[in-house]
């Protein structure tokens, strides 16, 4: 069971403090779990694991393919590998790995990649995931899952642990909103109803969720009601949930951290063909490449703002009508 915050804020610490804390507890209970890294230990927060469990947390060094197949050779003789890098290295880099030696091979992996989207900000285009889990997701039997806060990370971390298969995960690196109450839990592949309404639907997943309720509320003071869904799990998509926001409330808008094209709004778009058709906008970054840009800036130019969601929603609306 989950619990929305009834205030949302900045969560206290950075999701990969989180993250190292999950890994540690895991680390402490299972012997089988191990973590793989790609020179980048300093930046994800994980030296004390590292140092702490020095036969399992393991640098590959700046060798993300490598990586991978470590991982899945380690998963051949009974670990539990979690590896993790900057998500552009994660997901661009290890593509055929991924495809060849984890997935096809069905092995056990669980793969997580970093600074998701424009949250990469100052880093710009060149580590700028927006295509990672398009990537992923051509990918059979691989599951995406996006968290929303460090709450659902948690959660789900623990969750996989010990559930068998090719798993991708696309995080932010440092703080984030708050969404869930501490100790909520989830179900990987079922959307989380964040808010109901019944003129429209926000379906939304990761770091733009808070930006998805603050449009919703602001919507609601004009008398529009907006159901909003947590689609935190873009592979398996939930197609009920989608089916019945299409057909409840007969208009969809997408909001994603991530291209248009391939992503969370292409998978609803799917969803919706072959189940319940219904207007669609997809707000999220428009096919083009990432720049060097605060997150704010960054959200401007991408289309992606409160005040862009909540013309998106005014907009299919209208195509309702």
């Amino acid at each position: 069971m989950y619990k929305v915050v009834s205030e949302i804020k900045p969560e206290k610490a950075e999701m990969r403090v989180a993250f190292a804390a999950v890994m540690d507890e895991l680390a402490a209970a299972d012997p089988a779990v191990a973590y793989f890294d790609c020179d980048v230990i300093n930046s994800t927060g994980m030296v004390e694991f590292c140092k702490k469990y020095p036969d399992r947390g393991i640098d590959c060094g700046i060798q993300e393919a490598n990586m991978i197949s470590v991982a899945a050779g380690a998963s051949a003789v009974g670990m539990k590998p979690f590896t993790q890098t900057f998500g552009p290295f994660a997901a661009r880099r290890v593509i055929d790995q991924v495809y060849i030696s984890a997935a096809y091979a069905k092995l056990n992996v669980r793969m997580f990649g970093t600074d998701a989207g424009i949250t990469a900000s100052y880093n710009g285009g060149t580590h700028m995931p927006i295509e990672d889990m398009g990537l992923m997701r051509a990918i059979p039997e691989v599951t995406l899952i996006e968290p929303a806060d460090s709450v659902m990370l948690a959660d789900l971390m623990r969750q996989t642990k010990d559930r068998y298969g090719v798993f991708y995960f696309r995080t932010t690196r440092k703080v984030t909103d708050q969404i869930y109450e501490e100790g909520s839990t989830f179900e990987i592949g079922k959307a989380a109803l964040l808010r109901e309404g019944t003129d429209a639907t926000i379906i939304v997943s990761g770091y733009c969720t808070s930006d998805a309720l603050a449009a919703a509320d602001a919507l609601a003071a004009e008398g529009i009601s907006v159901r909003v869904l947590n689609m935190f799990t873009w592979k398996p998509v939930d197609r009920e949930a989608i089916a019945a926001a299409a057909q409840e409330t007969g208009a969809i808008v997408t909001v994603e951290n991530h291209n248009i094209l391939t992503g969370l709004g292409s998978a609803v778009a799917e969803a919706l063909c072959e189940t319940c058709p219904a207007p669609l906008h997809r707000v999220g970054v428009p096919d083009r490449f990432g720049e060097v840009g605060s997150v704010d800036y960054l959200k401007k130019i991408f289309g992606m703002t409160k005040d862009d969601i909540i013309q998106a929603v005014k907009a299919v609306l209208a195509r309702k009508k």
